[in-house]
């Protein structure tokens, strides 16, 4: 069995779970776009070239909404501004993987960011091909359920009301779970705390930006307890 072959294979189960979760909010996106009269065509394509979840699940509204890109812009920043602290968390994992780099880069999802920072291959798997499954698995994943979706959309009828809610149930679903899998928290209340203090400060419609500039700011000074905390 060549190099790659081993990395699918290893990399295949921890996906596969991913899968089920993937097929049904993509499937759920796809519903929506149809239900807005949007062809087939471009949720399979967003899914493909965005790749992010709940930023699609934004863009129906921005497409059907007057042209304004700069608040485009801004909104993509706040919904997607978590992917700051995975890059910085997978620095090091990214490195000397050549080629592969920049589609681990555009492709790095939340779930692809947790198997990928959290699973270490055996030795004789190689770490770059790994990696690369783990990310192109789970993107297939989400560009068949968007694609299906939009199709069946075309033959079957609902009201899709609250649809867009999935994402968010979602978020908190993964924050219970590594909540629960963790073994300190201080990363997860720092987040929480700078989250709600900004709440307060700002409102609901302007509190993203701030919280997350803030918590930068927290991680930044406080990095080497956090990561002693880490590694314990």
């Amino acid at each position: 069995m060549n190099m790659r072959a081993k990395a699918f294979k290893a990399a295949l189960p921890y996906t596969l779970p991913i899968c089920i979760g993937f097929l049904f909010l993509g499937m759920s996106y796809g519903f929506l776009m149809r239900s807005k009269g949007f062809s087939f065509v471009y949720p399979m394509l967003m899914s493909f070239f965005i790749f992010a979840g709940s930023m699609e699940f934004v863009t129906v509204n921005l497409l059907l909404s007057a042209f304004n890109p700069l608040y485009a812009f801004f909104l993509t920043l706040m919904v997607n501004a978590r992917h700051l602290f995975y890059g910085i968390s997978m620095l090091e994992r990214y490195k000397n993987v050549g080629w592969k780099k920049p589609y681990l880069i555009f492709g790095m999802c939340d779930e692809s960011f947790t198997i990928n920072y959290t699973v270490l291959p055996p030795q004789d798997i190689d770490k770059g091909w790994f990696m690369f499954f783990v990310t192109m698995l789970n993107q297939i994943y989400w560009v068949s359920g968007a694609t299906l979706g939009a199709l069946l959309g075309y033959v079957i009828h609902f009201d899709t009301t609250g649809i867009e809610f999935v994402m968010t149930a979602l978020f908190v679903v993964m924050f219970i779970e590594q909540w629960e899998k963790a073994d300190y928290h201080r990363s997860a209340l720092t987040g929480l705390a700078c989250s709600l203090l900004c709440l307060l400060l700002f409102g609901s419609e302007n509190f993203i930006l701030p919280a997350m500039a803030l918590i930068i700011l927290c991680f930044t000074l406080d990095r080497k307890k956090i990561h002693k905390e880490a590694i314990q």
